[in-house]
């Protein structure tokens, strides 16, 4: 694992560095991520994989888009509703329950999505590798009593 990445792991485990990322970057990485390609975040070049979701706010019914990291698990997409271990489900998980629909851009890729979540008994099966992408998922299920959300991203077809 390179420096910098290592780097990010550590920032994001912090109070300080989580709250940087709800109240800065949050706003500011969907922008830099679309405008540069996906080469981008509000941090510097992305080391760690990463996606911008799109998904239909469930009361408002606009799009709302979300900048998340993300493990590919034999070439599908797999995000973790983990919201840094705090008491809440981000908000676009709740959009997903709503409707599954969504679209990703994945560096300058962009595809329509239909998120399925995963049972605990599949969650358990992939979560080694996801913790093994993203070591702070270990944490963030500690510091929290909530189930924390997995989602697969199925390429649409139609």
């Amino acid at each position: 694992m390179g420096a910098v990445k290592r780097f990010e792991i550590w920032l994001s485990m912090t109070s300080f560095g989580t709250w940087v990322i709800k109240k800065f970057s949050a706003h500011v990485d969907p922008f830099v991520f679309r405008l540069t390609g996906g080469r981008f975040t509000s941090l510097g070049p992305v080391v760690i994989p990463q996606l911008l979701l799109t998904t239909t706010g469930r009361k408002s019914g606009q799009p709302r888009e979300a900048q998340l990291v993300y493990t590919d698990v034999d070439g599908v997409i797999h995000i973790v509703a983990s919201n840094f271990g705090g008491e809440r489900h981000p908000a676009w998980s709740y959009n997903l329950m709503e409707n599954p629909r969504a679209s990703v851009q994945v560096k300058s890729e962009k595809m329509e999505v239909i998120a399925e979540q995963l049972t605990d008994a599949e969650k358990e099966s992939v979560w080694a590798r996801l913790v093994d992408n993203i070591p702070n998922y270990s944490a963030y299920r500690q510091r929290t009593d909530r189930n924390l959300k997995v989602y697969r991203l199925i390429a649409c077809t139609d």
